[in-house]
């Protein structure tokens, strides 16, 4: 039985270190939500900092401390009754589920409202990086999304942004098991017609609105490019998605995706449009010179 962690206990990170050790299923449970709880924390006391004046009635070190001790409760409370949906990406990726549909959304200014992006299953590090957080990995894939697009008649950002969604910013494109990339940035299954190399990953689906996991097979590609051209393949000559083509609304554009059954994520279509609108987007655009 895993024991639950007080947040006014300064040896929490000590307890955090020993149940991640343990690797059970219950213990990464504990062990996320008490992650979330720490974070909470530090977003709450960021929030204060933010605010304080310095000069009011209420500004001294006996507030300061009741208000730490008040943080450090509600952000305890908060995670172990849903928080704000952190803790349960960290519980799939300590548990090695793959990347593949996880939700990772933008929130334009919601500090720590984006979600964690599960670790692929294989391989070490990405061998092929993106450098310039978020925002540089919209600068890092714009001209093979425009070109993507162009043939779809959509914007490039709307492929930008479900690239994205799928990999978390570039940060979780599932790797081979020598640690290669596979450049899939769409996760994109590999079905019985795809003759190319494959990967195989941990992967979470949605069965009658419940989570599942279980391994897929992926497909594999040799770059970036070719992972464009070939989700921009997949959404022009099916007919499923046949909507989605000359979209220039976000949600409508969206909408025809999920409807197509691209995800089986009953909020994919929603978290597209939110990263779409979001500002993390806007910002890479800007830099993009787009």
């Amino acid at each position: 039985m895993v024991s639950q962690l007080n947040a006014l206990d300064p040896n929490a990170l000590s307890g955090l270190k020993l149940q991640a050790n343990d690797r059970s299923p219950e213990a990464n449970k504990a062990v996320a939500k008490q992650f979330e709880a720490l974070f909470l924390q530090q977003m709450l006391k960021g929030m204060r900092q933010a605010m304080a004046s310095g000069d009011g009635p209420f500004d001294s070190e006996t507030t300061h401390f009741y208000q730490g001790m008040y943080d450090q409760q509600l952000a305890s409370v908060m995670a172990q009754n849903g928080g704000i949906g952190l803790a349960k990406y960290i519980e799939r990726q300590l548990n090695g589920e793959a990347s593949a549909h996880v939700p990772t959304y933008d929130l334009p200014s919601a500090p720590g409202s984006g979600a964690l992006q599960s670790a692929p299953t294989q391989g070490a590090k990405d061998s092929v990086s993106f450098s310039g957080g978020n925002s540089g990995f919209v600068s890092q894939v714009w001209s093979q999304a425009q070109t993507a697009a162009d043939s779809l008649g959509v914007p490039a950002h709307f492929l930008v942004a479900q690239a994205a969604l799928e990999t978390g910013w570039g940060k979780s494109v599932i790797q081979c098991a020598d640690g290669s990339s596979s450049y899939n940035l769409f996760n994109i299954k590999a079905g019985k017609n795809w003759t190319g190399k494959t990967v195989e990953a941990r992967t979470t689906e949605y069965e009658n609105g419940q989570a599942v996991s279980r391994v897929e097979r992926f497909r594999v590609y040799g770059s970036y490019d070719e992972s464009f051209r070939d989700y921009a393949a997949l959404v022009g000559k099916s007919s499923r998605y046949a909507a989605a083509k000359g979209q220039t609304d976000p949600q409508s554009f969206a909408r025809a995706l999920q409807s197509g059954g691209y995800a089986t994520d009953p909020g994919y279509a929603d978290k597209l449009v939110r990263i779409i609108n979001g500002k993390t987007m806007r910002q890479g655009l800007l830099a993009s010179n787009a």
